[in-house]
């Protein structure tokens, strides 16, 4: 009778490190704050096998996380794309913790803290966010930020391992929408770049290239196109609908400009505009009137109930907001 030949599969992973006991590339990573695109890192990492340690502020805001990741996988599960014990196994990787000395072993961490009201982020309390990481995950270990304007370069200008600090940015348009933006700063070595790219095809996303610059790729491309709509709306060339219609229809969108505006945030793109046209003097960049009259009344999207449309108690848009050209 013949033998069987067992070899161990860890020697087939990734990437190996020898002097981190063999551990495979991207085994954990950790996620520090976890709204809405904290969750969407937690949910795509621990799908794809990793194990996640996410830091929060409270017990409460941990139970709540919770909460919400459970109801993404029934949604899933109600729509045949997980079984019951699939989504049990996906949620026993996902650990809950309060203390940053958790995220030690840490391949990757995520900074992901919540936007102001404002739509901004608070850019020392990331820096010291970095700093404490610094403190706690190996050397080797990658920081990371998730966000779409230039910010890598300063968060790392004060760390000691400058050159492992790297900007991430998830599109929110929709679950489909499968590119990572990876951002490398003035500081960032080729070699983490490269280890990202591996990251991104490990959670099931195409990796793109972004040398630093306010609003990466896809939310230049979206602001643009969001002001000329604006822009037609307020002249009343055509209704939102019809604007929406031919976005979606001849130009195969799965929303309209309006809706993906509404999705992303009127806040966040308001205080991103106003960078870039700071930042490159464009006036297509300058936030149109009905942008500002939206973030000025604090209408700011679908996580307010009310932007370019109305939203009932489960984020679902009613119609159109009729008080805008009022």
């Amino acid at each position: 009778m013949s033998k069987n030949i067992v070899e161990p599969i860890e020697n087939y992973g990734l990437s190996i490190d020898v002097e981190r006991k063999n551990k495979p590339m991207f085994s954990t990573i950790g996620v520090v704050g976890a709204g809405k695109e904290g969750r969407n890192i937690i949910n795509m990492a621990a799908t794809a096998g990793m194990d996640v340690v996410f830091i929060e502020e409270s017990e409460e805001r941990i139970e709540f996380v919770l909460g919400e990741l459970s109801k993404i996988m029934d949604q899933k599960v109600n729509n045949w794309g997980l079984t019951n014990a699939e989504k049990q196994i996906i949620m026993n990787r996902i650990q809950p913790t309060l203390v940053y000395e958790d995220l030690k072993d840490c391949d990757l961490v995520v900074e992901c803290t919540r936007y102001s009201d404002s739509g901004r982020r608070s850019t020392p309390l990331r820096k010291n966010i970095f700093k404490k990481l610094e403190e706690i995950v190996d050397t080797d270990a990658i920081i990371a930020t998730n966000g779409s304007t230039v910010i890598i370069s300063e968060l790392a200008a004060e760390m000691d391992h400058k050159e492992r600090c790297v900007s991430l940015y998830f599109p929110v348009s929709h679950p489909d929408a499968k590119i990572l933006e990876i951002v490398s700063g003035m500081y960032t070595s080729e070699e983490v770049y490269k280890k990202m790219e591996v990251f991104a095809k490990l959670i099931n996303y195409k990796p793109h290239r972004i040398n630093e610059s306010n609003g990466n790729v896809s939310l230049r491309l979206l602001v643009v196109m969001l002001n000329e709509a604006c822009q037609m709306y307020l002249e009343r060339v055509a209704s939102m609908e019809d604007i929406e219609e031919t976005f979606t229809i001849i130009y195969g969108q799965r929303y309209g400009i309006f809706r993906m505006a509404d999705i992303v945030g009127i806040d966040r793109l308001v205080t991103l505009m106003e960078a870039m046209f700071n930042d490159f003097g464009e006036k297509n960049y300058k936030p149109n009137p009905l942008l500002w009259k939206l973030y000025r009344s604090n209408q700011t999207g679908a996580r307010k109930g009310q932007g370019f449309y109305i939203y009932d108690e489960n984020g679902n848009p009613v119609g159109p907001n009729k008080t805008l050209l009022n």
